[in-house]
Order: C-alpha cells, then sequence, then structure tokens
C-alpha cells in the first residue's frame, strides 16, 4: 500500500509506504497522508470476519494498510495491543473479552459502542495502545530514536503518554491549553513522572497550542535534527486504527451483512469520524454519519452549509465538553480531499486560505452538492443540552454518560427522523464519567464510579511547565531536552 499528501507532494521515498509515514505527522508540503485508493471490502470478506475476536479483525483490517510490516510480526502486534489485560474498565454485565461491546438502551435500535476500557477511560487508547507499539517496533528494526510532539484538548494527551511512557527510543512533549481541562484529565497527565514524558501547559486555547505542533512539524530542519514526530491525529496510524471499531460495531449490532448501521461521533478534530467516512468507503454498509459538536461548531456549520469557518482562540468556547473545543479541525482535510475528488491542487487552494486565517465556501460547488452521497449529517449541542441529556440518559436507562457522549445522544436522538427505518443508531463513546465529574454532579447530583486503580489521582505529585504559546519557547524546551 502507497500514501498520497491531500496536497500532492508526498515527499521522500516519492511512494512512502505505511513505516515511512508512521513517524511523521504533516506530510512534507503540510497536507495530510491518506492511502492512494481505499481497499475495498468484499461480502466474502466481510462474512469471514464476523465473530472475529477484535485483535484477529485489526489484524485482518490494518494488513490492508499496512504491507511493509511482515504478517507475522504486525499479528503479534496487534495481539499485544487489543487484550482485556489492556482493555480492562468495560462496564459492569459486558463481556470483558470483546473490548468494545455495544450497550443497548433501546435494544436493537439504540447503542453506546464502549471505546473507553482502555487504561486513560478515553477512546484515544483503541488507537494510541497501538501506535506505542508501532512506534516501538519500527525505531527497534530501523535503530533509531523519536521525539514526539503534540497537542491535546484533553484526552489524546494522556493516551499518548500512557500508551509511550517506558517505551524505548521514544520521548514524548505534550501541549495542552492551560486551566481548560478538568482536574481528571489533568491529574491522569501531569502525575506521570516517567522520564520520557513531559508536560507542556500552554496559556492559551488547544488551537494554539496544535497550530504550534504544526508550525515546528513545517520546520523541516528543526524537525529532522531532533527528529521529530507526531501523535496526534493527524498521524495516518490512528486513523487506520480507528477503523477497526467501525466494523466491530457493525458486527455486534447487526445479524448478518445484509443490514445496515447509523454511528453517531462526537468530533471536535474530525479524526474519529474521519475513520468511520473510510470504513464506509471501504464498503462497510453504514447508512448515515451523524457528527455532534458542542457549541463549537464549526463542523456543523460546514455539513449545514457549505462554508468552513475555523474561529480564532479568542472565539472558541470553553465548554463542559472540552475534548472538542476545537475550531479548527485538523483531519477534515482528508474528508476534503475526497469530497473534491482527490484533487490535490483544489485542497491546497482551499487551505492556503485556512492556513491564512480565512474561511472557504464551497456551498455553490458541485462538490458540496453530492455531500449526501457520503452519509453525512451533523448537528450541534449546549451545556443545557448536556445536562439533560445525562439525566435523561441515567433516569430512562439507568446509564452513566460522559459530557462528550452526551452530546452524540442528544444529536443522535435530534436526527432519528434522518435514519432509515429499521437502521440501528450506535453513538461512540468517548470517555467515562469520571473524567467529567464535575459536570456529572451538575447533572445528576452524585458522583460518578471511578476504577480502584485511578482512586486519588488528582492527590498525585503533578510535573508540567506552565509557557506562554510561544513556538521558539516550545522548541528551545525541546532542545534543552534531547
Amino acid at each position: 500500500m502507497k500514501y498520497i499528501s491531500t496536497r500532492g507532494h508526498a515527499g521522500q521515498p516519492a511512494n512512502p509506504e505505511f513505516c515511512d509515514i508512521l513517524l511523521g505527522g504533516l506530510a512534507p508540503d503540510g497536507g495530510l497522508y491518506l492511502p492512494e485508493s481505499y481497499p475495498q471490502v468484499t461480502r466474502a470478506e466481510l462474512d469471514a470476519w464476523r465473530g472475529l475476536s477484535y485483535a484477529e479483525l485489526a489484524f485482518a483490517i490494518l494488513s490492508k494498510f499496512i504491507t511493509d510490516i511482515p504478517p507475522a510480526d504486525l499479528k503479534a502486534i496487534c495481539d499485544k495491543t487489543y487484550n482485556a489485560d489492556v482493555y480492562c474498565h468495560v462496564r459492569k454485565g459486558d463481556k470483558a473479552s470483546d473490548i468494545t461491546p455495544v450497550h443497548w438502551l433501546e435494544e436493537g435500535r439504540l447503542g453506546l459502542l464502549e471505546l473507553s476500557n482502555g487504561p486513560t477511560l478515553a477512546f484515544k487508547d483503541m488507537a494510541m495502545q497501538l501506535l506505542g507499539n508501532l512506534f516501538e517496533y519500527v525505531l527497534a528494526k530501523r535503530g533509531e530514536t523519536i521525539n514526539i510532539l503534540g497537542a491535546t484538548s484533553g484526552d489524546t494527551g494522556s493516551a499518548a503518554e500512557y500508551a509511550m511512557r517506558g517505551k524505548q527510543g521514544v520521548r514524548v512533549f505534550m501541549l495542552s491549553p492551560h486551566g481548560k481541562m478538568s482536574a481528571f484529565q489533568r491529574a491522569q497527565m501531569y502525575s506521570l513522572q516517567d522520564d520520557n514524558i513531559f508536560n507542556i501547559a500552554v496559556t492559551g486555547m488547544f488551537d494554539d497550542a496544535q497550530d504550534i505542533v504544526k508550525a515546528v512539524s513545517n520546520d523541516h530542519a528543526f524537525k529532522a535534527k531532533h527528529k521529530i514526530g507526531a501523535v496526534n491525529s493527524i498521524n495516518w496510524a490512528r486513523v487506520a486504527a480507528q477503523i477497526v471499531y467501525y466494523f466491530k460495531g457493525y458486527f455486534a449490532a447487526t445479524q448478518s451483512n445484509d443490514e445496515q448501521v447509523a454511528f453517531c461521533v462526537p468530533s471536535g478534530n474530525f479524526g474519529n469520524i474521519c475513520a468511520g467516512h473510510i470504513a464506509r468507503m471501504m464498503g462497510l454498509p453504514v447508512a448515515r454519519l451523524i457528527l455532534a459538536t458542542n457549541e463549537n461548531d464549526v463542523l456543523d456549520e460546514f455539513f449545514r452549509s457549505g462554508v468552513y469557518r475555523p474561529r480564532k482562540a479568542a472565539e472558541t468556547h470553553v465548554t463542559s465538553s472540552p475534548s472538542m473545543d476545537i475550531s479548527k479541525a485538523s483531519n477534515f482535510e482528508r474528508f476534503v480531499f475526497d469530497l473534491v475528488g482527490r484533487d490535490p491542487q483544489k485542497v491546497a487552494a482551499l487551505w492556503a486560505e485556512v492556513d491564512a486565517g480565512r474561511a472557504f465556501d464551497l456551498s455553490a460547488s458541485p462538490e458540496f452538492a453530492r455531500i449526501g452521497a457520503f452519509g453525512f449529517v451533523s448537528g450541534a449541542s449546549s451545556h443545557a443540552d448536556r445536562l439533560a441529556t445525562i439525566r435523561k440518559v441515567f433516569e430512562q436507562y439507568g446509564v452513566m454518560i460522559d459530557t462528550h457522549t452526551a452530546d452524540g445522544v442528544k444529536v443522535a436522538w435530534e436526527h432519528a427522523g434522518e435514519v432509515p427505518a429499521g437502521v440501528p443508531v450506535l453513538v461512540l463513546e468517548t470517555a467515562l464519567p469520571v473524567k467529567f465529574a464535575e459536570t456529572i454532579v451538575e447533572a445528576l447530583g452524585r458522583e460518578p464510579e471511578r476504577p480502584a486503580d485511578l482512586e486519588g489521582i488528582e492527590k498525585l505529585p503533578q510535573r508540567v511547565e506552565v509557557m506562554a504559546p510561544d513556538v521558539d519557547a516550545v522548541k528551545r524546551f525541546i532542545t534543552e531536552r534531547v
């Protein structure tokens, strides 16, 4: 499998394979990597995959994208990553070995696809644990080291740090918005004392942190000298890993491969739902992809109007679903590449506008006229919606959900009429409620349960460097520690 850039210049080698792009983030031209074509899944393969374990299914799907790792080695990596020892927080009453079970709120109609059973209680673990094992494998094979620079709005940081802590040849420098995450999220990251983990709290919003990561990645001399790599959702391996659970969820929610499923995905950076888009393009029978945002509704605005208008940091709302407090969705470029017929010149022109701080408008274009063919609908949620949804789900179904999953449930209910009759809707659960205890208490008047292994995490000593959102300051910090 060869890879291309959304902007046309994938760099050297001219036709890179998976391991060539694994350790980086952006392509040299500032674009994002995608397969030169999406592998197609046959009906015979769907039939054969139904009933596979998660690790077996991951190996089957990832083998289509990773052709430069020997199959036996890739299978061993999948087995090491996807097992009940790693994903040990499965909801009571669900089978631990399933890793991502469907928890039905309304049997056969509305369910939660559990993706938060990993070590940091967030869906990011599903890809990040694989990424950690892939990094260690490829670095060892090549005799190399890497310095990972990432930005997090909440869950990516802890998932990356837990996946990379103690890994040979890897250092992690993680930027987060100072004071903007929940106390639990901060504790998960800042309490880690591993020598290869460095936390930087930026006095700004997530988008400021993300802009620093992109600026460093685009400084090709600095990137090469200090071996800078990426684990944010711009990293293709993360998107590829997330494709797997769409297939797993589909099999769990259906009896045969003649049926369809709709997925509702809380989305800030567009990485999670981008994986669903690719699964659908591969041939998974997906009737609808329902995108849910919070008050930062740049993506909802695009799917309703055709206008993509990233906001400045000062215009970005601080909300009770903070992992979606994003107003410049990095992975959206991958979808637009497909929307405009995989024309890199068009994408480069559109993102020249974005990079200059401007909007682009496709509302009158023939491309936007075809958007319905991709199955997307969208909606937004507010703090009041969040509280009401958390209460309703708890009172009606006896299930406690986190704030981001609540955004998904709210938008799923809102768009139920746009899903074909008889098609179940799976809301992708993005985190466990304990990560956002303050809002759960506000909604329900009670503390959420927390796993025994994470009791008292907020009281542990924390190690973090607070600095202004300054690219040069971050570069100096990295240089002094590598």
